[in-house]
């Protein structure tokens, strides 16, 4: 029953953790006009590699410290910040190629660097599934075992969930073809909004 209801609290994290990059991998996939299978499975990956490494960074941290509260009232800042540098800028540049004649505008090239950040911003929270993930572990055999089986299923659920958002985001992005600044402007506004989400639940004033 220990072992049943850890699987179920793991896989319920690691989908609750993989919505912001869902949500981040269907701008990307909208907004990037020059994705190859390459670059395509590079965005999933690093979300998955992010979702990953962060929980696992939390639970030796707690092991050693127990939880950081200084960096518990900072964190959705981070993020926050992160998200609004990346979408102001999407914003900025969609709004200058709206006011170009259509010979003259430019598309979104995949950027390594941007996405990188974006990997960052959505997995800060996931320190804390790493702090709480002593506590989750607490009656088992092998606990550091079983925090590296948590943190990879994590990290795989949320590449499968990206990868399918990054679907999506190319499909839809392929409606705004000649509008290419309209879509960068809207995955730049979603962007934005998943900080704002970010901030308002790390206050508590929305549970998720």
């Amino acid at each position: 029953m220990v072992i049943a209801g850890i699987i179920l609290s793991v896989f319920l994290a690691g989908v609750s953790l993989a919505m912001d990059a869902f949500a981040v991998s269907i701008c990307d996939g909208m907004v990037y006009q020059n994705l190859n299978k390459r670059k395509g499975a590079l965005i999933p990956l690093t979300f998955g590699l992010f979702q990953a490494i962060m929980p696992i960074i939390g639970f030796y941290v707690a092991m050693a410290f127990q939880k950081i509260e200084v960096f518990d009232k900072v964190d959705h800042w981070i993020a926050f910040a992160l998200l609004l540098i990346i979408g102001g800028k999407m914003i900025f540049d969609g709004i200058k190629e709206l006011r170009k004649k259509d010979e003259e505008v430019h598309i979104k090239k995949f950027s390594y660097v941007e996405v990188l950040v974006q990997g960052v911003a959505t997995s800060i929270d996931a320190l804390f599934v790493g702090f709480s993930l002593n506590a989750l572990l607490d009656e088992v055999n092998h606990v550091q075992l079983w925090a590296w089986i948590s943190v990879i299923a994590i990290g795989v659920i949320t590449f499968i969930i990206s990868l399918v958002g990054l679907i999506i985001g190319v499909k839809v992005g392929q409606l705004f073809k000649k509008k290419v600044s309209i879509a960068e402007i809207i995955g730049g506004v979603v962007l934005i909004l998943i900080g704002v989400k970010i901030v308002l639940s790390g206050y508590g004033i929305i549970p998720f």
